[in-house]
């Protein structure tokens, strides 16, 4: 397809407050793109707001937990109210938990899928009808490179990742005949507060010092993938390597997985 051009683009953004979420949200302030951002906590929230806004971009806020249904009733009857439709939905909004699977529980296997998986799911869902067939509609799903290659202690986030991996494929070739693009994106480690948010932590995290790209940059990457009509994206090219890695010594990243993440956080 040629570029697409993101100027007056009716943009939702999940999870808009921090992180990448809220780069992507200024990397689109800077191109005139109409936001509607999305987050739960009001105050970083009204935050990027106002950044966007002095970029010179057309901004609205829905503060609510995406996994609650009244909230996308919001996030649905404000697109309908403010613009009559929508041209991209990030979905963005995301959570992770660290420990052995074995000393987790049901609630937080739940709370980390209701807000990687079915949450983007369902607002999908509910906003597709309002996208306009051709080539100018573009759905984007954030993920992980454990989406590819999952890590111990991290099965609750990998299974999610995976799973809107997938969900992500099986999308783009029901959408193809209208022209709606599907991006997956999947960043390695990227500098952001992510982990300071866990649903739960029953481990050390020893990569959690690891040093990781920018947000701004991982979000730069991404908006650029929207405006080239890209299927995929993987930000960071350590991830990448580890994706091609899997495929073809998955026995030896097994070892490495071990060793990096250490036996010792194991609970026993």
């Amino acid at each position: 397809m040629s570029r697409r051009l993101l100027q007056d683009r009716r943009t939702v953004i999940t999870g808009a407050s921090r992180g990448i979420g809220r780069e992507m949200a200024l990397a689109l302030a800077r191109r005139r793109t109409r936001l509607l951002l999305v987050a739960r906590s009001a105050e970083p929230l009204e935050t990027a707001a106002g950044e966007c806004r002095d970029l010179g971009a057309t901004v609205d806020t829905v503060t609510g937990d995406v996994t609650d249904a009244s909230t996308r009733d919001l996030i649905r009857d404000s697109v309908v109210q403010r613009w009559s439709g929508v041209d991209l939905l990030v979905n963005n909004a995301g959570v992770s938990a660290h420990g052995p699977f074995a000393r987790s529980d049901e609630a937080t296997l739940r709370r980390v899928m209701e807000v990687n998986l079915f949450a983007p799911a369902e607002l999908t869902r509910m906003l597709l009808p309002l996208m306009p067939h051709g080539d100018a509609a573009a759905i984007v799903n954030i993920g992980s490179i454990l989406g590819y290659r999952a890590a111990p202690f991290n099965s609750e986030y990998s299974a999610s990742k995976a799973a809107l991996r997938a969900w992500s494929e099986a999308l783009r070739a029901e959408l193809a005949g209208a022209g709606i693009d599907v991006l997956l994106a999947s960043p390695g480690t990227t500098d952001t507060e992510f982990f300071d948010h866990l649903v739960a932590k029953r481990a050390e995290m020893p990569w959690k010092s690891a040093k990781g790209l920018p947000p701004a940059v991982v979000a730069e990457q991404i908006v650029r993938a929207i405006e080239r009509g890209r299927r995929e994206v993987f930000p960071n090219w350590r991830g990448r390597a580890l994706v091609v890695a899997n495929r073809l010594f998955p026995g030896a990243v097994d070892g490495w997985m071990k060793r990096y993440s250490g036996g010792a956080n194991s609970g026993r």
